[in-house]
This record gives structure tokens, C-alpha cells and sequence, in this order.
């Protein structure tokens, strides 16, 4: 028979593995050093595979640890949400939610899913505009929460960022759009912080453009690339089959990082909306490993 994981063993290894040492993971889930170490012990013996290695005075996570990292998440995730779902008592009302459309396809598929399953007799009213539109709504207490982009002179102090992301050019897979001598751009409006990032690049590095396709919906640009008709300025993240992503190699001027976070109305939030932001929170969790742990 297979062996059954601990959840709290797999508690205590995320909190290694996102802070980065065992004494601070210590602290975080609230037990002694030593029996952080027995239960890591414990866990390997239960998966028959060593997820740490020592490298001098530190902890590594081993291949396998990197491994299990996101299958310790989606554990975890799933035990939360189980229990939550028989213990907190039922939300109900109404949650006014705002993305700009470069975010609904890649992120609210997972985020709403979920949070049905725990909140089903909340109704959540989603719009999709821009960043630049969702922060005034916010400011006008006209909607209750929006996950938007933090870029430019966007001040990110206004809500709790999320993310760090890295702005690209993408061009077509099957196509040489990227090589003409005036640059077609599709782009979003005015308003657009990566629009402004996308044109201002191009004009310091002498690349000559012009604006090709201008659209609110992120399909019509994604579209407009896919069919070489133009290229974009998009996270990596948002890149899609049929686009391929270029670099300075390809002549193509480096483009600035940007934050993904959460904005709330001021006053008093109702527990829908508090629940939604605490679900988007987890979704978005802690990208990537910590591959190097302090020693004890």
C-alpha cells in the first residue's frame, strides 16, 4: 500500500521552500527547529526520495525537491479548500470584480473555478477594461476589487502587488513581421502604459513604426500578431501558440519589468470580496523555487 502524505508535513515544506531557511519556516508554522527537520525526514522516507541535499553550511533543494513543489501546493490547495468548504460558514452577496482582458482568459479560469466551489452562492460581476480605467472605478467605490497592471507611472503603493512580470515583443511563429522596415504595432489605447513602453522603445533605438491595429480586446491583438499582420508588447505569460517571443538579437530594444496586483476599494469590505482577493492571492501563489535554504 502506498503511503499517505502528511498535509502538515507538506505545510511545512512550502514554508521551507518559500522562505528560504528552515529557521524562519520554523517560525512561520509555529514548531522547533528539530521537529521541522524530523518532519522533512518523515516526508522523505513517506516519498522515498530526498527532496534536500547539503551544498557547505546550507540545505539545496534536491531535482526531486524542485519537483515537488508544485505537487505539494496543489495538495495542500486542495485540502484547504475541502475543509473550508465544510467549516467557514456560507458567504453569500455579490462581488464586483474588474481585469483588464490581457489577464480574464489567462487567470479568472482558475480563480473563479475555485472559488465557486467553496463560495457558490456568491455572485461575482466581472468587467474588463483597462488598468488605467479599473483604478479610477476602484477610487469611485465602484467596484469592489480588480487585479491590474502596476506599471510606469502607475503607483504601485495604491494596492498589494502580486507579481513581477517582464514585458516582451512577440511577433508571429510563421511569419517575418518583425522584419520590415516600418514596424506595424498592435496595440491597445491611449491609456495603455504598455503601449506607451512598446512606442517610446522603439523610437529610442531608431526602429521606425507605425500603429497598425488598435483594439481594447486582447483576441483582436493576439489575432492581428498570430496572422503577421503586426507585433505586440505582452508578458511572456500572455504569449500564445503561433507567437514566438523576440530578443535585442533580433533587433528588438529591451522592455521594462512591470508588477501584476491587486487594488480594493477604501471603507469596508464585504467577506465576498475579502474572501475573492484571499483566493486570487493563492492562485497567483509564489512563483518559482527557493533553491537554496539556510542551514540550521
Amino acid at each position: 500500500m502506498l503511503p499517505t502524505l502528511d498535509v502538515d508535513h507538506l505545510k511545512t515544506f512550502l514554508a521551507i521552500s518559500d522562505s528560504g531557511s528552515f529557521t524562519r519556516a520554523a517560525d512561520e508554522v509555529n514548531k522547533t527547529q528539530s521537529a521541522v527537520s524530523m518532519q522533512m525526514k518523515r516526508l522523505e522516507e513517506s516519498l522515498g526520495r530526498a527532496l534536500f541535499e547539503r551544498d557547505g553550511r546550507n540545505n539545496k533543494l534536491t531535482l526531486d525537491g524542485e519537483r515537488f513543489i508544485e505537487h505539494a501546493r496543489k495538495l495542500v490547495a486542495m485540502n484547504d479548500e475541502i475543509v473550508s468548504s465544510y467549516t467557514r460558514p456560507e458567504i453569500t452577496g455579490s462581488v464586483r470584480f474588474g481585469t483588464p482582458d490581457d489577464y480574464a482568459e489567462l487567470f479568472l479560469p482558475e480563480v473563479l473555478a475555485k472559488f465557486h466551489r467553496t463560495h457558490p452562492l456568491v455572485t461575482v460581476d466581472v468587467e474588463c477594461v483597462s488598468s488605467t480605467n479599473l483604478m479610477e472605478r476602484i477610487r469611485r467605490g465602484e467596484i469592489d476589487l480588480a487585479l491590474v497592471t502596476f506599471c510606469g507611472d502607475c503607483d504601485a503603493s495604491e494596492g498589494e502587488v502580486l507579481r513581477h512580470e517582464n514585458l516582451r515583443w512577440v511577433t508571429s511563429s510563421r511569419h517575418a513581421t518583425h522584419t520590415l522596415p516600418i514596424i506595424p504595432l498592435a496595440v491597445a489605447d491611449l491609456t495603455c502604459s504598455w503601449r506607451r513602453l512598446a512606442t517610446d522603445a522603439l523610437a529610442k533605438s531608431g526602429r521606425a513604426s507605425r500603429i497598425a491595429y488598435t483594439s481594447h480586446n486582447r483576441a483582436v491583438i493576439d489575432a492581428a500578431v498570430i496572422q503577421g499582420l503586426a507585433i505586440a508588447a505582452m508578458p511572456e505569460i500572455c504569449a500564445r501558440p503561433g507567437m514566438r517571443v523576440l530578443t535585442e538579437a533580433d533587433g528588438f530594444p529591451a522592455l521594462a519589468t512591470f508588477e501584476i496586483g491587486l487594488m480594493k476599494k477604501q471603507g469596508r469590505h464585504s467577506p465576498a470580496a475579502d474572501a475573492l482577493a484571499q483566493h486570487i492571492r493563492e492562485s497567483f501563489g509564489k512563483s518559482g523555487a527557493t533553491m537554496m535554504v539556510a542551514a540550521e
